[in-house]
């Protein structure tokens, strides 16, 4: 595999999507979870970066995950509403997954694979953020307790806008 666009993933109603659909999208790739510290100023951020930069392209594919601490325990209905509600915010949500493990997802092992983290590879928390180009290709992995709003300058990049 050489790009994310050769993947195929499930939406938040298990239907499967190929990530072929967003060529040409910058994409920020994030694993979720509802009840986590990091949830309020991560949302807030990430759909502040959306409202501002979709019009250029950049799409936020938020996918749950329940393996750090058990903060992500809804269904996918669930974390659909309570997004909606609490935040205004309607990012493509897919499927709850695991991100690390046997049983992690293809995706983001190949998302570890290609941009290792700090130490090591493995996803360490809720809200660790893969920026991805036009290309399908990984510019940046942010960890965690990085704000999302931190990552304007490399967004506008790999738009190819400035604000």
């Amino acid at each position: 595999m050489s790009s994310v666009y050769e993947f195929t993933v499930k939406n938040a109603n298990g239907d499967d999507v190929t990530l072929s659909e967003y060529k040409g999208k910058v994409l920020i790739i994030v694993n979720v979870a509802s009840q986590c510290g990091l949830t309020n100023k991560n949302y807030t951020q990430l759909k502040e970066l959306l409202d501002v930069y979709k019009k250029d392209g950049l799409e936020v594919l938020a996918f749950p995950c329940n393996q750090f601490a058990g903060q992500e325990p809804s269904c996918e209905v669930d974390i659909q509403a309570f997004v909606a509600d609490k935040f205004k915010f309607e990012p493509t949500l897919f499927q709850k997954i695991d991100v690390n493990g046997d049983k992690a997802s293809p995706l983001f092992k190949f998302l570890k694979n290609e941009k290792g983290g700090f130490m090591f590879d493995a996803i360490k928390w809720n809200f660790t953020k893969f920026l991805v180009g036009r290309d399908g290709k990984i510019i940046k992995r942010l960890g965690p307790t990085t704000d999302p709003k931190d990552m304007k300058k490399d967004i506008e990049e790999a738009l190819g806008v400035r604000l």
